[in-house]
């Protein structure tokens, strides 16, 4: 699990990926739109509409646009069809590079998504090369000064939680897919307002990079990936010590 706690570490420090709101806001307002065009708007019969819900809310998204959210996708009012692309690759170093994408125009995105590969010295694999290496989970963060550890523990096992970690001044709570909704109401019920929660690839083993240039390539080309419009997310198995990655921030 160490892998996914650095890489949260690896967006704290670059401040970049997934901060600002109304970036957030599109990339959940998107994924609401999906989920309830595959299996229509009520959250309660869409367990990936639920999650969305819950991950849109996360992020305080208004509940004026998850709505509009929903209708868009179910057709009561108008707006692009998005399709979701699964991307996998290689940064410098070795280090494997999952992105999800939603798109209205699968080749130009695969296109655009290979040339920010290629430019940053990375490649583009093939389907399912990369994916393997990675476990799709719901990860939820908690500050540690909402509640105490054993008491979230329980809170979470007993809600169908997997594994709790703490990492720095958060708890963080690994569910499987279908656990995850279960998990956040949960805590919600409890009164404990998760800082983040969204369905994540999480790396099960972490290629380690220990030279500040070396690590600096691999960030230049996830934050190309990361402002495409396409993006949803990113997911990387790279580990770097806390002293590169401070450095690194204290220079952007």
């Amino acid at each position: 699990m160490s892998g996914h706690s650095k890489w949260s570490k690896v967006k704290h420090f670059k401040g970049k990926i997934d901060a600002a709101r109304s970036r957030a806001f599109s990339r959940c307002g998107k994924e609401i739109a999906v989920a309830a065009r595959v299996g229509g708007g009520d959250p309660n019969f869409n367990p990936r509409l639920r999650s969305a819900i819950e991950m849109a809310k996360a992020e305080n998204m208004p509940n004026d646009n998850i709505e509009r959210a929903i209708k868009r996708g179910t057709g009561e009012i108008g707006g692009v069809v998005y399709e979701e692309a699964l991307y996998e690759g290689y940064a410098p170093g070795g280090v494997a590079v999952i992105v999800e994408a939603l798109t209205d125009n699968k080749n130009r995105s695969a296109a655009e998504i290979r040339s920010i590969f290629s430019k940053y010295g990375g490649n583009l694999a093939a389907p399912g090369a990369v994916v393997f290496q990675f476990k799709r989970q719901g990860v939820i963060t908690v500050a540690r000064d909402k509640i105490a550890e054993d008491e979230l523990m329980s809170l979470v096992l007993e809600a169908g939680a997997d594994d709790l970690k703490t990492e720095g001044d958060e708890y963080e709570v690994y569910t499987s897919v279908e656990n995850f909704a279960a998990v956040v109401e949960s805590l919600k019920k409890s009164k404990i307002e998760p800082a983040s929660a969204k369905l994540s690839y999480v790396p099960q083993n972490t290629v380690p990079l220990n030279d500040e240039a070396a690590v600096r390539k691999v960030l230049n080309m996830i934050e190309a990936l990361d402002e495409h419009d396409d993006v949803q997310r990113l997911h990387s198995n790279f580990d770097a010590p806390d002293a590169i990655l401070e450095k690194i921030h204290a220079s952007a």
